[in-house]
This record gives structure tokens, sequence and C-alpha cells, in this order.
């Protein structure tokens, strides 16, 4: 088997679709009571402002969110569309109109300073086909469809660049859920007008994976592995974009099924790099990987396991710089290739049985890592720890690193947070205990620990009073977790906003009340009342560009296709503006509710415990600090 580098870190047909606004409807501030932490002097409180209700289960209606003046787009991809939202009044937010295309399912939206948007839209019938980019005006008053263009095999994500002179789009080129055809991954570089108008197809340039074919990869990316349908560019088919974050001329594209990152020269097109995000080492870095610890009183048991590595594998990327230097912020979600009869992972209880068809049994170093209890639950690759020699495995490889990293331009390693989420959630557990590794659709403690824990999916950053902050989603167990990364080094936790309602175990509850006949109103009433399940998308909007004059995030949610606003109550420098009149709308308007934030008599919302345990305090940098192996890539020559 290839042995893995270990490096001790010293550093830390266009047309406009127009629903019914009746469909959605705003909830006020309040309805569920947000679990809630913080630091002792914290810089400012996360507090709900208003959500934006679809009432749709598990369909995606509300995923990537983007803020434009009083406006907030929300992908739908329920409807295969893009809410407008008039989000004027926070508390009583409205539907304004959806745009859309014919023949197109949007999975992504970004809005240009200027008002020009674009949406992502994969082909509705084959997903394997081009997919287009939809142009239109997001400051008109009803949909206004500027023009499209063909872009690569399913468009996943798109964004402008800084100065607005191109839209990048991740082609992430999944192959046909039969396998039957995998096309090429890449990134469509797109040269836009400086004005409200749409480009042509000659203004689309295609950056591929080419050159790379029988280029030599940096240890940690994940070469070509699985059924090959294109013997000559095996890699091309197989690396599969996700997202793109621009700074300075060059994107950054997360490859995240090959644990990398692709650099891309804006004014050539042209994948520049391919390098590795490394390996978490959990022999040194500890998690939580059993939901049966025992199978009938399941135990948090945050440990580590020697001859277990965590592959980073982000879903969300996005850039910020300090000094003029880049930096790369990750959330390491984590992710597998299964595709037609090719199953990709097994629980590690599996390896060398029948249920796992190919596989080895662990080697004599692993012994005791198949009972559930430990490691036999746990989701690992097939693909990688396999010696071939011994025929059996001395390492194993899982999802995931349940962390958001910090990475320079280069690849180098600067940060990573370590078993933090999973310390802090299991923190908060002794209060309210499902909160620590629960699903997004149910409510079962340790769910989600024989897989990737809280599942870290996406991220946004904002600039607070001269710090800056990166604000991450939590899939599965939900909620938003708040670090200053101000110094890229040594980022700190700031607090937690979980604005979910555990009482109520939504997939059971839902699929019930649907087999008892409950009529659609009836359905929706259940989604809406359980707040927020499973962050997909999140948008920093600063206080010069909120409606209430105080910075918020825009979190959009598509297990309950719920768009949340938060408020940074108490940021300095936010004066809170008169609330302005919300955008003319067919819908009458609830009258918005007091504010939303309980008195800090209030114990309901109180930060539980002033500054954080050991897990918190102590991990990223302060682990690598204390000389903790995490297993990085460094760049070759």
């Amino acid at each position: 088997m290839r042995k893995l580098p270990r490096i001790l870190l010293a550093t830390g047909a266009a047309c406009a679709l127009v629903a019914a606004p009746a469909v959605a409807v705003a909830a006020q501030p309040g309805d569920i009571d947000p679990i809630y932490d913080a630091i002792d002097d914290a810089p400012f409180h996360l507090s709900v402002a208003g959500t934006f209700e679809t009432g749709i289960f598990d369909e995606g209606a509300s995923e990537i969110v983007q803020a434009h003046g009083n406006r907030l787009f929300s992908v739908n991809a329920a409807a295969g569309s893009v809410f407008a939202i008039d989000m004027s009044n926070p508390a009583a937010m409205t539907e304004l109109y959806q745009v859309g295309a014919d023949g197109g399912v949007a999975n992504s939206v970004a809005i240009r300073e200027d008002g020009l948007g674009a949406i992502a839209l994969e082909n509705a019938d084959d997903k394997t086909a081009p997919g287009r980019i939809l142009f239109f005006d997001a400051n008109a008053d009803a949909p206004a469809v500027l023009g499209e263009v063909t872009v690569g095999s399913l468009p996943d994500m798109v964004t402008f660049s800084p100065d607005g002179a191109y839209a990048v789009v991740a082609n992430e080129g999944e192959p046909a859920e039969d396998f039957s055809s995998d096309p090429e991954g890449s990134i469509a570089v797109i040269t836009v007008p400086s004005g409200l108008a749409a480009p042509t197809q000659d203004d689309v340039r295609i950056a591929d994976f080419h050159a790379f074919e029988d280029a030599e990869l940096d240890p940690s990316v994940r070469d070509a592995f699985g059924p090959i349908l294109n013997e000559d560019l095996p890699r091309s088919t197989n690396w599969e974009p996700e997202y793109v974050t621009v700074q300075d001329g060059v994107a950054y594209a997360a490859l995240q099924e090959a644990n990398a990152v692709a650099t891309v020269d804006l004014a050539t097109a042209t994948v520049t790099d391919v390098w590795g995000l490394g390996f978490i080492d959990r022999g040194e870095v500890p998690l939580d990987a059993s939901d049966r610890d025992p199978e009938d009183a399941p135990t948090i048991n945050i440990t580590t396991y020697p001859g277990l590595y965590g592959m980073p594998m982000p879903d969300g990327i996005q850039s910020y710089q300090v000094d003029g230097e880049t930096y790369l912020v990750t959330a390491n979600e984590g992710d597998a290739r299964e595709w037609g009869d090719y199953l990709e992972p097994a629980r590690v209880k599996d390896l060398g049985t029948d249920d796992a068809p190919g596989t080895g049994p662990l080697c004599e170093n692993l012994a005791g890592y198949e009972d559930d209890a430990a490691l036999g639950r746990l989701e690992v690759s097939t693909e990688m720890g396999l010696d071939a020699d011994q025929g059996c495995y001395t390492e194993l490889y899982a999802y995931g690193a349940r962390s958001f990293a910090i990475y320079t331009a280069s690849g180098d390693l600067v940060f990573d947070s370590g078993a933090q989420f999973e310390e802090l959630t299991a923190r908060l557990a002794e209060s309210t205990p499902l909160v620590f590794n629960s699903g997004h659709d149910n409510n079962e403690l340790e769910n989600r620990s024989d897989a990737k824990g809280v599942e870290p999916e996406n991220l946004t950053i904002g600039e607070v009073d001269g710090r800056t902050y990166a604000f991450i989603g939590f899939e599965r167990v939900s909620g938003v977790i708040v670090y200053d990364i101000t110094d890229p080094s040594a980022p700190t936790y700031v607090e937690y906003i979980n604005n979910r309602e555990f009482d109520t175990n939504l997939g059971d509850a839902y699929e019930e009340l649907a087999e008892a006949g409950a009529s659609d109103d009836e359905l929706a009433a259940l989604v809406n009342s359980v707040g927020d399940l499973g962050p997909e998308g999140l948008d920093f909007i600063a206080a010069d560009a909120s409606p209430s004059g105080v910075p918020m995030i825009a979190v959009g949610n598509e297990v309950t296709g719920t768009t949340t606003l938060y408020a940074l109550e108490g940021a300095p420098g936010a004066e809170p503006a008169p609330t302005p009149e919300p955008e003319p709308s067919e819908d009458p308007e609830p009258a918005p509710s007091e504010d939303p934030r309980p008195d800090d008599e209030d114990d309901s919302l109180a930060p539980t415990g002033g500054k954080v345990g050991w897990g918190i305090a102590l991990g990223g940098a302060a682990l690598i600090a204390a000389g903790l192996v995490i297993t990085a890539a460094r760049r070759t020559a």
C-alpha cells in the first residue's frame, strides 16, 4: 500500500416563474426557544430576527442564500427555482416572486453588487448533460431574466469574483445514478459585462483537469478510483468540483471526494494546481465514533483511535485576506462515492465479510476496532488503508474531519478545530442530550456518531468592528457556530446557536401524519413548528447592507425549507436603523413581534457556562502547539 506522510505541525429558453406568494409565510421570532452558548465577553449575540417558511419537508426548499439590498434570494430546489424574498422587515418576510427556467433545477445563486444575478441550473432531465447559468436582474420588481449560457455538467455552485468581472462555476460532473455515464468535472470561467446584462456563449471558458491526468499528485489527494468509464481521462471524470471561492484573480475549488483543492487562474481559465488537504490523525485528535456504545443506551465517548484518520473533504470553502495573504477556510463535511452498484464506504465491522465484498479484515494492529462500541459502526473508505501484502487493513480512513480548517493559498494547514465541535455539543448535551450528534430529521442521541458527526456543511465570513468571523453551519444537528478568525493561526470560539425544537422527531412525525391522510396545510404546520433543520447555505450581511442597521447572517435550511435571519445583537458600532416599509406584496403581512431576544435575566438564551470547556479551549492551534500529530499534506515541487 502507499504510505502517506505523517507530518508534525509546528504552526497552528429561459422563462420566469411566478409562484403564489401564499406558499410561504413568515415566522415570528420567539416561536422556538433556541439553544444558545457563548463566551463571557462575546462581542455580539446571535438572535433570531425572523424566518421565512415554506412548510416543505426534506426537499431542499431553502438551500443557498444570498442577500441583496432589502431582498434575500434563496434556492428552492423543491421547485427548481430561486425565491426572491422581501426582508425589509425581517420579522415579517414575504415572497416577491420566484425566478428560474424551464428544464433546469436550481442549485446555487449569486448576486453581484450592482444586482446582476446568476443561477446555476442543472439539466432537469439528465444531470450528466451540460447545465446552464441563468442571469437575471435582482433589482427588478418581477422576474427579469437577462439571458443564459451553457456550462459543464451539473453546475453545483456559482459565485462572482470580488471585482465583479467573472462568474465562476463549479461543474460537479457527477455520474449518472446507475453509473452508466460519468462526465468530466470542471470549472467554468465566465467573463460578465460591467452592466446589468447577460454574457454570451463566447464569454464562457472551461478549465478542465486534462493536464493532471499523468501528474504526480500530493499524497493526500485521492486519485481516481471506483468504476472508471473513461480510461483516457480517469481523473477528469473522477474529480468533482463542489464549491468555489475567489481571491485576487484565482479561484479555489473544493474537490470534495478527492480531498483536494484545485486552483484556477481566471485570466487564462486554467487549472494551475491540485493539492491535498491532508488527514487528521485520530490517534491524537479524538471523536465519538459509535452510536451503539452500548446499543440500548448510547453514551458520549470522545476518544482517540490510533490507526484511524479523518479525511477533511470540505463541502463549503471561503477565503479572506490578512496582511495581503490569502487564506482558505473549509467546512470539513466529508463525502463518499456511491453510484450504481459501486459503494465505497463500509462499516468497520463489515470489512472482510460478505457485507463488504472485495475487502479484507483488520490487521492485528487494529484488533478490537470491529466492536460496535469501538469503531465497528463507523463508515470508512474501502479504497484506502488496505495492505496488499498482508491482505488486511493497517489503517482506516473516515469521511470528514468534524471540524473547520484554515489553509494558506498554497495548501499549508494553518489551523484545524480538531474535536472542538463535538466537545462543545457534548457539554451542551448535559442539559439538552439530543443536541449531540442527532440527525437532521430525527432526535436520536449519537445518531450520526457512526458517520460524520455534526457534519459541518458550509460557512460564511464577515467583518465586524475590524475583526473577522467565520459562521459555520452544522448540517445534521443543525445550528451555527461562530469563530473569530482574525488571526488565522489562532481562531477562537465565540458562540453557538441552534434554532431547533428537539421535542419532535420530525421524520417519524411527518410520516405518521402523512399516512393518516393529513392535509398539505397540516403537514406544513408540523414542519414549521420545529424550527430550522439542515443548514445548507449561509450569507453574511454587513451592518450597512442590513435592513435593520445591525449585521446579520442568513441561513437556508434544506430539511425544513426555512430561511432564517440572525441578528448580531450588540455588535460594536452597529446602530439599529428604523425598520423600512416592506416592498409591496399581495399577501397580508403579520405584525412584527417585539424584540425577539429575551431580557438578560431570561435563562433560556443565557450563556450556558461562560468560557467553554477544555475541548474548546485546547483545540485547533493549541492542539498543534501541544505537539499532537495531525497528518497534513505538504506541497511538493
